[in-house]
């Protein structure tokens, strides 16, 4: 049973665990378990996605109970209206906070018309954080007899695609956990060394507007079991709870 954090009657809001597709790719040909699946088979109803969050990545992520409440509230995602606060550790002790505006090049996915001429010309892709903890570990990864993390709060001020995952391996700060964009030794050394086997980025807080009555509409999602664990292992879970993110423990 996925969590379900808010709902109405036209938006559901769902705790998204790591591991899980939002709906059925080309690129994952093998999973069977999808959360628009999931949760229509849960709710009983159909329902609609209007933003996505990578397979990896857990928290809060949003539906429609109605086609055309989807497609106004996608337009809020598409204007930058949506705020959105994310959790992730890194490699490195970063900066206590920072502003990354790097373009990215966009990258179409498998929804797209196959042989349709998709423009991947660098788009505009800003994104701020702030390092809440850090902690330097007696574990020789590198060259270094020491490794040193950070955990540190993510906002995307633009929409693109990976765009969390890419800003933080172009400031030498991979998350940990991501196979594509980050270090496969540190990912490694927290399976063998600290039973951490997911991608550490967690969706913890959105903000929107209500597309019926207008009001702000705030979203928080507590963090999965295995994020609050590491949290917990690393002595950062004070740190979160003082950044006002919720625990599991």
């Amino acid at each position: 049973m996925l969590q379900i954090l808010y709902r109405d009657d036209l938006l559901i809001a769902i705790h998204k665990p790591s591991n899980l597709l939002v709906h059925r790719t080309e690129l994952d040909r093998h999973e069977t378990r999808f959360a628009i699946q999931m949760l229509r088979d849960q709710i009983g109803r159909r329902v609609y996605p209007v933003h996505r969050l990578d397979k990896g990545t857990s928290g809060a992520l949003l539906f429609a109970l109605e086609k055309d409440v989807g497609r106004e509230l996608s337009w809020q995602f598409e204007r930058q209206q949506v705020e959105k606060r994310y959790l992730a550790v890194v490699r490195g002790h970063a900066d206590d906070a920072g502003h990354i505006d790097h373009p990215l090049s966009r990258r179409p996915d498998d929804l797209e018309w196959i042989g349709e001429k998709v423009e991947t010309a660098p788009q505009p892709a800003v994104t701020d954080y702030r390092t809440l903890a850090r902690v330097e570990l007696p574990i020789m990864v590198e060259r270094y007899p020491t490794s040193r993390y950070s955990l540190v709060e993510l906002a995307p001020l633009t929409g693109r695609r990976h765009q969390l995952r890419r800003h933080l391996k172009h400031i030498a700060h991979p998350i940990i956990g991501d196979s594509t964009h980050g270090k496969g030794r540190h990912n490694r050394m927290f399976a063998d060394e600290l039973d951490c086997r997911r991608m550490l980025l967690a969706c913890v807080e959105m903000r929107l507007t209500h597309p019926a009555s207008g009001e702000p509409l705030r979203l928080n999602c507590p963090l999965e079991e295995n994020f609050t664990a590491l949290l917990a292992r690393l002595d950062w879970a004070d740190a979160a709870r003082a950044a006002g993110i919720e625990l599991t423990i």
